[in-house]
């Protein structure tokens, strides 16, 4: 269970998923700074309580054990299947509501939840390239049009292109997704951190768990990296391995960022 732990419970402690969204979307939808601390923490409460009341619908939401286990092992369902039928079974006697509208009902928030994550990831995609349109003094890749575009290929090259007609291209990459997603949750500590630095704030709060997070990312990669070997998954192995030297790139820029910030300090006191 170490390290691959605390790469699977992603956005249940820190995700950089999430470190996107507050910086690209949600800081665009406030109506003042103050109101960041407010809306970011209920909103990690909301989402908490959102995945205790799935684990509770997908492992107690079953009449008998005898369900829970034809669910996960005779049928090889789980998952979403998991989810709908045991929480229409929890609302069937907590509300008095029929099984079938219960399950219906559940069905349509799954698939709105996996509706608004793609809308989300697309609209976040869409206004990076906008970004690598300034980073590289692009003028046309900042556009609306041409970045939303490149947005809706990129994601269509990956379902059809990797994953051909039935469009599973990103299942194909998934196991990978743990890793990278905390890789990009220690970025965004890092950019805090280095920020608490120059503000001369303590920033041991941010500074443990980001080197935490990448002691546990780096562990993970390479236990990945072994498993796919013996798999003969190579083209996971590939991506596994430039994950990996973008872990250590990671770490060894946090080392350095944080040396610079210091040095610049000491020189703004000496003057």
């Amino acid at each position: 269970m170490l390290p691959l732990l605390f790469v699977t419970i992603a956005c249940g402690a820190i995700s950089g998923f999430h470190g996107l969204v507050s910086s690209g979307t949600t800081s665009k939808q406030l109506n003042k700074e103050t109101d960041a601390r407010f809306v970011g923490y209920f909103g990690a409460v909301g989402e908490g309580m959102l995945a205790l009341a799935a684990i509770l619908a997908a492992t107690a939401g079953f009449a008998t054990f005898a369900d829970w286990e034809a669910m996960y092992t005779a049928f090889g369902a789980g998952g979403v299947t998991a989810f709908v039928e045991g929480g229409a079974f929890m609302i069937h006697n907590g509300l008095g509501l029929p099984e079938a509208t219960a399950a219906t009902l559940l069905t349509v928030m799954a698939a709105l939840f996996a509706g608004t994550t793609m809308d989300t990831g697309l609209r976040l995609q869409r206004y990076i390239f906008q970004e690598w349109g300034e980073i590289y003094n692009q003028p046309w890749m900042k556009k609306n049009v041409p970045a939303t575009l490149l947005a809706v290929g990129s994601c269509l090259l990956l379902a059809f292109g990797a994953g051909g007609a039935d469009g599973t291209g990103g299942m194909i990459i998934w196991p990978l997704f743990g890793t990278t997603n905390q890789l990009l949750a220690g970025l965004t500590l890092l950019v805090i951190t280095v920020m608490l630095v120059r503000l001369r704030r303590p920033m041991w709060y941010t500074l443990v768990p980001l080197c935490f997070l990448l002691v546990m990312t780096i562990a993970a990669l390479l236990i990945q990296l072994r498993t796919f070997f013996e798999q003969g998954n190579y083209f996971l192995l590939v991506v596994d391995i430039v994950v990996l030297i973008a872990a250590i790139m990671v770490a060894m820029e946090c080392a350095s960022a944080l040396k610079r910030s210091r040095a610049e300090m000491a020189e703004q006191g000496d003057n």
